[in-house]
Formats: C-alpha cells, sequence, structure tokens
C-alpha cells in the first residue's frame, strides 16, 4: 500500500511540473516583446506580484519556517529566478517611465521581503507560530498574484483581442490548483489549500 508521504511526494512533484510550465508559458509574450524590442501594451503587475508570490513561498517552505517542504520552496524558487528574468527583460524593452515604476516596486518588494524575513527569524521562535505569520503573508500575495491578470483582462476587453491572455495559461492554472490542493490535502496544509482549491474551481468554471 503506497505510504501518504509517499503519495504526497508523488503530487507535489506533479505540481513542481505543471507549476514550472505555468512560470514558463509567458515565454512566447517575451519572444515577441524581446524580438519588437519593445513590450507594447504588456503589463508587468503579473510577473511583479509573481515575483513577491514566489519569494514569500520559498521563505513559507524553508525548514527553518515549515519544515518537510521540500518541494514548495524548489519550484517557488525556481519561480523567483524565472519571473527575475521576464522582469529584467521587461525593463530593458521598456521605455523611461514605465522602467523605473517597476525598477521601484521591484525595490520595494525587496525591502518588504527583507525586513519580513529578519523580523520573523529573529523575534518568532517556534516553526508553528512562522509556518502561520509566513502563512497569512503568502495568502495575502497569492491573492494579489492571481488577481494581477484582471489588468490583462481589461487590455482584452479593450482591445477586443485575446493575444494578451493566452488559453492555455488558464489550463495551466487548473492543473495547478488540482495537484497543489491534493497535495495540501495529502498532509493537511491549511495555508496551500486555502489558495489552490478555490483557483482550481474557479478556473474549471471558467473553462
Amino acid at each position: 500500500m503506497v505510504s501518504a508521504e509517499l503519495a504526497r511526494d508523488v503530487v507535489g512533484i506533479t505540481g513542481n511540473v505543471i507549476s514550472l510550465f505555468l512560470f514558463m508559458s509567458p515565454v512566447p509574450t517575451f519572444v515577441q516583446i524581446w524580438k519588437k524590442k519593445s513590450v507594447e501594451q504588456f503589463s508587468a503587475a503579473p510577473y511583479l506580484a509573481t515575483l513577491i508570490n514566489c519569494v514569500v513561498w520559498v521563505l513559507y517552505g524553508l525548514p527553518i519556517v515549515h519544515p518537510h517542504s521540500t518541494l514548495v520552496w524548489t519550484i517557488n524558487g525556481a519561480g523567483t529566478a524565472i519571473e527575475i528574468v521576464y522582469l529584467l527583460l521587461f525593463i530593458i524593452h521598456s521605455n523611461g517611465k514605465k522602467r523605473l515604476k517597476v525598477l521601484l516596486i521591484v525595490l520595494a518588494e525587496a525591502i518588504f521581503m527583507a525586513v519580513l524575513t529578519v523580523l520573523v527569524l529573529t523575534l518568532v521562535h517556534t516553526t508553528k507560530k512562522r509556518t502561520v505569520i509566513v502563512g497569512i503573508v503568502a495568502i495575502v500575495f497569492n491573492a494579489m498574484m492571481y488577481a494581477a491578470p484582471l489588468s490583462v483582462m481589461k487590455m482584452v476587453i479593450t482591445t477586443k483581442s485575446v493575444e494578451y491572455m493566452p488559453f492555455f495559461i488558464s489550463l495551466a492554472s487548473l492543473a495547478n490548483g488540482v495537484a497543489w490542493s491534493a497535495y495540501a490535502l495529502i498532509k493537511f496544509d491549511p495555508f496551500i489549500l486555502v489558495i489552490h482549491l478555490p483557483l482550481s474551481l474557479a478556473t474549471h468554471a471558467f473553462l
């Protein structure tokens, strides 16, 4: 009989693979930006939101915060690196005003994470309490990450084109939500579950 731990690892690895695909889904967008040497009407909001979300989940998954969550910090570490590359390309190919705005937001995110990490690791002395604090922060930023595409939806309505909102991103989001919901249920993790279960249900309804 398959143990709960093994099942959780298998589902978690599956979630890592699907999440990696989701992180890589904007590649065609950035290929287009690279070729045209311009960000055109694309928004940096989804990538800024995903960056801070990934960094918070990396902190959440560390053994000194939430033990036995290697598969959480590994995929979010990869996501952090990928989003940094996207934002670098966005900054390079955007105009002065837009470039400055993105740089200031990235700086603010870096300062926030530094302060959060220092406060949690120095003032909170048990992993249980650290899990609750970082988990709540992670839920907030996860909600922001999934709300960020609303700006893209506005662009779709304005331009009457789905160019700025590829359909396969929705499919990847559904698979991602299902995998991580299962991961959170096998060894109950309310913070992961509260984000991914509603997401999978909402995405399923959209599709």
